[in-house]
């Protein structure tokens, strides 16, 4: 297993800033458990969320890994989030918390401005540029896809130092929920998991 910790210290794309944007797409939209100026809803283009991504520290064990979220390129494809404006030294903690294949990487938010309505909404963007934290398919965690009741069946059975797998993700479709988001991986694998 590669911890990520050292490597994502190097990858410091706003060095000299005094704060930055960081997008949330999985546990980071409802567990912000690090200090943060300020939150608000967002979304990145180009990119879908997919349980693909083992977790063997977390949700899981590295006998049995659970299943969590990273995101794969999608062209015209929208996935939502939110957006936390945080100073530079929230990222230690948080590079630990992703160490297992998240790698930090810039990316493009547009933030949802929720008093705007939809009408104005494609005329009346605010965008910023943030981090992610990326689980691509060459780190050693990858689980890539599977049939969906696959990989609900491994998140029911799985279980690790931050909890069952199931709560990540039964918390992440709550958490779109109320965030007024689509995502039908998210809602069919929730549907799934309801199974066993």
């Amino acid at each position: 297993m590669l911890d990520t910790t050292a490597l994502n210290q190097q990858r410091n794309f706003f060095e000299g800033h005094a704060a930055i944007w960081l997008f949330g797409y999985g546990s980071l939209i409802w567990k912000a458990d690090f200090a943060y100026l300020e939150r608000r809803p967002a979304y990145i283009h180009g990119w879908e969320r997919r349980f693909w991504q083992g977790s063997h520290d977390h949700r899981g064990t590295p006998e049995a890994p659970g299943r969590v979220a990273t995101l794969v390129r999608s062209e015209g494809s929208i996935c939502h989030g939110m957006a936390y404006r945080i100073t530079p030294e929230v990222l230690a903690p948080l590079d630990v918390r992703e160490k297992n294949g998240y790698l930090r990487e810039k990316v493009a938010l547009t933030f949802v401005d929720e008093k705007t309505s939809v009408a104005e909404k494609s005329s009346r963007t605010e965008q910023s540029e943030g981090l992610i934290y990326l689980a691509s398919e060459d780190n050693p965690a990858f689980l890539g896809d599977a049939p969906l009741d696959e990989i609900a069946q491994q998140i029911a059975n799985a279980h690790g130092p931050s909890g069952p797998n199931r709560d990540y993700l039964v918390n992440l479709a709550v958490a779109l929920r109320e965030l007024g988001a689509k995502d039908a991986h998210i809602f069919a694998l929730e549907q799934q998991l309801s199974r066993f």
